[in-house]
């Protein structure tokens, strides 16, 4: 379920009872499972994460593969955004001929995966254009037949979903050819998607283009891949830790860590991805509540499109004070958002990796008695407002009796959905360094492309994970534009102005440099200069440029295109002479000497005038003109 932001009432059961069409379209996704003529399955496929009841028949194919087949390459990529900034991870697919670019929230609660139409009428500003139908030459509706719910001219196969916090997505439904991206080592597949005609909500409004749905049903990107025999039945998911964004996405096999820790996964239990969780121990101690408690309703469920974390009322009551009574020397002050009553504690420092000197761990004991073990990170959440405080990221799930495990449960965990060995599987690492803890080579292949012949290298400029220690004096950003404009300059002024707003900085800080046509493409150099007044751009407010626009919260409008952020580098200020760094000095010392020389030429001027107007001295003796009285 695509559950994004702070904590929202609602259920699990709601958002299974609000998806209107259940649809099985068994004759576009290909073979049925178990069948014997199908191939073999095919390499696994690595994204990143930038967020229906199973057939019992299919999920016993005896012809899947299970997880960890080495014998097959891997393929990923990076994650995109920032699970408590975004609220959802992303991962960029490419769909048509020639493909078209989306950055889609991974969800593991949803089983659809749609990106907006063109032709929608009531869909919101997202990252990149709307997909277009018209453009794609592997475009192709699905008809509408006797398995789906057809449209009012019963012409095409149309979805329906709506979530927890109200949000809705409605559409048809299309196949296309689905590309996954630089590093995927599998191949274009051709899938079911949908084509939004109608969004609400935080679907509107969000920044992100559509959803990618992990889910179980035949409408998932995951069940229509494992059908075709491409993949084996399993994908995992690995976030990043606090402060830090990206992470991966694998769908299909990895091998499994031997530390790996395992709980059973009953796709029987609901339509979820679920974990047998029997109890919480906070600093060593089990909360004093019954072990059915995480059993209620749809059990534990972990999924992707959710934030934090969300407990039975009975068991979140326990784990507040179970956590409260062990940080006594914490300040407890007020949340961020006056609208949630937050539990916050000041004081903690700013070290993430020191929280655990303060605040407690947590455990999470399963079924078969191995634990899952939580650092500070997997429980708490920066206070925006106060430096050095940290609020608790588990709340009530209202009074739904579900246990929801949101993303910051698992950042910095693998974590592997094997589907065909009912389980799931955790492992504590860095996830920004996954592919050398598991051995896995990271040669890139070739990215789709609309151009065959085309031999330029467009991969796109990765984010920034610290910059040196310097005050910076120029940002230089190369993009390049495939412009619907045949002449691109007279609106260069509309674009820096534009990207000057998505950077919330002042429009004079942007300024082009150098501008060069290429084919079909525009290359820019943009100048993001300090503001007129600052000499320089500190070290987070350059850091905050850069991750904004590597992380394309750019948004052109449909008249400029769409683009793509090749290349970015930062300069510091440049380095002045013994002359220009004391000029201020040097000419206030002139102006000093200046003003006292005046001063005491104006001292001279009033003693001699004021001396030049008195009789001079005369001898007693000395002959004087005589004078005639005057009359009285």
């Amino acid at each position: 379920m695509a559950s994004r932001g702070r904590p929202r009432p609602g259920s699990l059961q709601d958002l299974a009872a609000a998806a209107i069409a259940i649809l099985l379209l068994s004759a576009a996704s290909g073979a049925a499972a178990g069948s014997p003529d199908r191939p073999a399955p095919g390499p696994p496929l690595f994204l990143p994460l930038t967020r229906s009841y199973p057939n019992a028949s299919r999920l016993a194919a005896s012809s899947r593969r299970g997880l960890g087949d080495g014998a097959h390459p891997n393929a990923r990529m990076r994650l995109h955004d920032d699970l408590l900034t975004n609220g959802y991870y992303t991962t960029r697919l490419y769909i048509g001929t020639p493909p078209q670019e989306f950055a889609l929230i991974v969800d593991s609660g949803s089983t659809v995966t749609y990106v907006p139409c063109a032709s929608c009428e009531q869909c919101g500003n997202h990252q990149d254009p709307r997909f277009q139908p018209d453009l794609s030459s592997s475009y192709s509706p699905v008809k509408c037949n006797v398995d789906c719910t057809c449209d009012s001219d019963k012409k095409q196969c149309t979805y329906e979903r709506q979530y927890a916090e109200m949000s809705s997505s409605s559409g048809v439904l299309g196949e296309d050819i689905v590309s996954f991206g630089r590093e995927s080592e599998l191949k274009p597949q051709r899938a079911v998607f949908g084509c939004e005609n109608s969004e609400t909500g935080d679907l509107f409004s969000q920044h992100a283009d559509g959803i990618m749905g992990l889910g179980r049903g035949q409408l998932s990107i995951m069940d229509q891949l494992v059908e075709k025999g491409v993949i084996s039945d399993s994908f995992s998911l690995c976030y990043g830790g606090m402060d830090i964004g990206g992470g991966a996405m694998v769908l299909g096999g990895v091998p499994a860590p031997s530390d790996m820790v395992f709980s059973h996964s009953d796709p029987l239990r609901s339509p979820y991805y679920n974990i047998e969780l029997k109890e919480i121990h906070v600093a060593g101690k089990a909360l004093r509540v019954d072990s059915r408690v995480f059993n209620s309703k749809h059990g534990t469920v972990l999924d992707s499109g959710t934030t934090y974390a969300y407990l039975p009322e009975q068991a979140f009551v326990a784990f507040k004070d179970a956590v409260t009574s062990k940080v006594h020397s914490l300040k407890k002050i007020r949340g961020p958002d006056p609208n949630y009553k937050d539990i916050c504690f000041a004081g903690a420092g700013r070290n993430v990796s020191k929280l655990h000197e303060v605040f407690p761990d947590v455990d999470m004991v399963f079924g078969n008695g191995q634990k899952l073990s939580l650092t500070p990170e997997n429980y708490l959440f920066r206070h925006s407002k106060v430096d050095g405080a940290y609020c608790l990221g588990v709340f009530q799930n209202g009074k739904d009796p579900t246990t929801l495990l949101g993303g910051i449960i698992v950042r910095n965990t693998l974590v592997t959905y094997d589907r065909h060995n009912e389980k799931i599987g955790f492992w504590k690492t860095n996830c920004s360094e996954l592919w050398e803890r598991l051995h896995i080579s990271d040669a890139p292949s070739p990215a789709p492309s609309s151009d065959t012949n085309s031999e330029t290298d467009m991969s796109p400029a990765p984010a920034p994970s610290s910059l040196p220690e310097f005050d910076v004096g120029l940002i230089t950003v190369d993009m390049s534009i495939n412009v619907t404009y045949p002449n691109l300059k007279p609106h260069l002024h509309e674009l820096a102005e534009l990207i000057a707003k998505e950077l919330e900085i002042d429009s004079s800080q942007v300024r082009v440099m150098n501008i060069t046509s290429q084919g079909n493409s525009t290359l820019i150099r943009w100048g993001i200069f300090p503001a007129e007044s600052d000499n320089a751009m500190s070290n987070a407010t350059a850091m905050g440029i850069i991750y904004r626009l590597t992380q394309h919260h750019v948004q052109l409008p449909e008249n400029l295109g769409s683009y793509q952020l090749l290349e970015w580098n930062v300069q510091p200020l440049p380095r002045r002479s013994w002359f220009q760094e004391h000029v201020v000095s040097i000419l206030l010392g002139i102006l000093l000497v200046v003003l006292v020389t005046l001063s005491a030429l104006l001292v001279v001027l009033v003693w001699r005038k004021k001396f030049s107007g008195q009789t001079a001295y005369r001898p007693v003796d000395s002959v004087a003109p005589e004078q005639e009285l005057q009359p009285l």
